[in-house]
């Protein structure tokens, strides 16, 4: 059996899998991508003026920011570029439960061992856990907030406690979903030289597409990623609809409008149903369904297509489902409620051949 490259489409249909931005990108990022010309294509691209722009976006220093091929490639120069690159032998990271798949496999890659940490009751951060889980050993702290699938957010107190006992290593916060909620740790980044910020254009400025990624931190941190991140890592078509989402002001906040009102529309839903979920600050919601696979199934006859959780042992029977443009939940929601129609009347007519 042949294994092609990429994440395999759901096929037809509304895509609520993988929490990208369903209603596009800002039209200004098409306008520019329109506007880029044959040099911007046939030359190597130059990063300096984006870098800058970045920089005054999120309220840094530009030697702060390092741009990435999506914050995925963000994330395995962490750990290329402070544990393998840096030679060290018997290195670990920290990886908070449930977690993104990058942490533990960007672990692998550098040969270094994961510590897994389960979650809280009802999947509240774990603080004493991962402060207790710090070893001479540990190397690389992944921290996601809000955390991706749970949609929980760690408190910016509970971040600066790990950073602090944890000086001799690096402190990844992954904030690819702030937009949508909580308190970014931008702020307080001045005085903690060991931790580092990451950031992404794919989900709430809709350019999953073209893969930008943002890693932020104060040199010490920053510069051994730097070094072994490939020089024309981000090509010049991103760099132009970058340029563009930054310049779009209106855009950001009227989709976190949509977020915000979109939960609110899929907890009701959800409580109708009676179906367990977890309130988030993402642009998400997680959900447990029980037999997770047909339900899936079901939802995707009516052409919805959501993420399944279930493998993951510590969210079983759940599923996630991204929470976006109200049109799209509220298709959403047709949907689970049909699903869930036809699976109580499939319980009764059991019930009635007993």
């Amino acid at each position: 059996m042949s294994v092609i490259q990429g994440y395999p489409s759901p096929g037809e249909g509304l895509r609520l899998h993988l929490n990208e931005n369903t209603g596009g990108c800002s039209p200004r990022v098409l306008e520019a991508i329109r506007r880029v010309q044959q040099a911007d294509v046939s030359t190597y691209p130059s990063y300096r003026d984006a870098v800058v722009a970045c920089a005054r976006h999120f309220g840094v220093d530009p030697d702060w920011v390092l741009l990435t091929n999506g914050l995925d490639e963000g994330i395995l120069m962490a750990a290329v570029g402070h544990i393998a690159r840096a030679r060290i032998h018997d290195a670990e990271t920290i990886v908070p439960l449930p977690a993104f798949d990058p942490y533990p496999n960007s672990t692998a890659a550098v040969g270094a061992t994961a510590v897994r940490v389960p979650p809280g009751r009802d999947y509240a951060f774990p603080t004493e856990a991962v402060l207790a889980a710090i070893t001479p050993r540990t190397r690389l702290i992944f921290l996601n907030t809000p955390n991706n699938p749970t949609g929980q957010l760690i408190a910016v107190e509970d971040l600066v406690r790990i950073g602090e006992a944890a000086p001799h290593a690096i402190v990844l916060i992954d904030e690819a979903y702030i937009e949508c909620g909580g308190t970014t740790f931008l702020p307080q980044l001045p005085r903690h030289p060991n931790v580092l910020v990451g950031r992404t254009f794919s989900k709430a400025y809709g350019l999953a597409g073209m893969r930008i990624g943002i890693v932020i931190g104060q040199p010490p941190a920053l510069d051994p990623v730097r070094a072994v991140t490939l020089p024309f890592n981000i090509n010049g078509v991103a760099l132009a609809a970058m340029h563009a989402a930054l310049a779009d002001s209106e855009f950001l906040p009227r989709y976190a409008a949509h977020v915000r009102e979109s939960r609110e529309r899929l907890y009701g839903a959800l409580r109708r149903l009676g179906l367990p979920y977890w309130e988030s600050a993402a642009n998400f919601v997680m959900v447990r369904v029980g037999e997770a696979a047909p339900f899936i199934d079901a939802l995707a006859a009516r052409k919805v297509h959501v993420r399944d959780r279930s493998t993951d042992p510590t969210t079983p029977g759940c599923i996630r489902i991204t929470t976006g443009i109200l049109e799209h939940t509220a298709a959403a929601i047709d949907a689970l409620e049909s699903v869930m129609a036809l699976r109580q009347g499939s319980g009764q007519a059991a019930r009635g051949a007993r």
